[in-house]
């Protein structure tokens, strides 16, 4: 049985100020919680009966057994799967951009959905790490959590003053940037090693950050003659262009 207090405090955790002060997050269902609990201990789980049969003894430092009707109370999902869990934050990180591999930069993705799918993304393709300004939307988000599928646990964000980040990069440390005026992605020379910065749904990359950017990439489009898309949605597009740098370069 869980208490008005706990469903309380869990309910609590939708919003970003309270997740920042209690330095947790919500995961919900099999897949995001079994991802996030082989990678470390739960603060708590709040699982039925039948999840936790079939998960003996799940690392957690307190288990709370509810009925579908109790777990329905604590849940954001519509449908509630059998398990919701508390996790602690993940350790901030330097936010110096890591030279040595390929990694991403988000100028401005606020979509939850967008930022969950593109760590999603970035975990299939290999990318450890990703570089957030302060205006995307926030990993911790439970929209967002549902969406990486369990990725969130091997994709580390730092989020900071991307300028900063770019200023500091080494001269010769390849930028990449995707651009409507851009040059032909398959086309162009892609390293094994760099930044790809993706822009803001509606606006792209902003000014002061695509000064910084050595290499203007573009995704043509195929649909000459005829009318189509103004653009790609930023996460397909992100999937476009991680899986051409992968394949120049496997």
């Amino acid at each position: 049985m869980i208490s008005k207090a706990k469903v309380k405090f869990i309910k609590s955790l939708r919003l970003k100020k309270n997740r920042e002060q209690a330095r947790l997050f919500i995961a919900e269902g099999h897949k995001v919680v079994g991802e996030l609990l082989a990678s470390g201990c739960a603060h708590t789980i709040v699982a039925t009966q039948e999840w936790l049969s079939a998960h003996p003894a799940p690392p957690t430092n307190e288990l709370v057994a509810v009925d579908e009707e109790e777990l329905r109370k604590v849940s954001l999902l519509q449908h509630p799967q059998q398990v919701l869990a508390l996790f602690p934050f993940f350790d901030a990180a330097d936010v110096s951009v890591d030279t040595t591999s390929l990694s991403l930069m988000l100028d401005g993705v606020q979509d939850p959905g967008n930022l969950g799918t593109i760590i999603r993304i970035a975990d299939w393709f290999g990318i450890g790490n990703i570089y957030c300004s302060t205006e995307t939307a926030d990993v911790y988000n439970p929209k967002v959590v549902q969406a990486t599928m369990g990725s969130i646990a091997r994709v580390r964000l730092h989020y900071g003053d991307l300028e900063a980040m770019l200023d500091r990069l080494p001269t010769d440390f390849p930028v990449y940037g995707t651009m409507l005026d851009g040059n032909d992605i398959y086309r162009e020379p892609l390293s094994s090693h760099g930044l790809i910065i993706m822009g803001n749904e509606g606006n792209g990359i902003s000014d002061e950050i695509g000064k910084r950017v050595g290499h203007r990439l573009r995704i043509p489009s195929y649909a000459e003659g005829r009318a189509t898309a103004e653009s790609l949605n930023v996460a397909v597009a992100t999937a476009i262009t991680c899986a051409e740098f992968r394949r120049r370069n496997s």
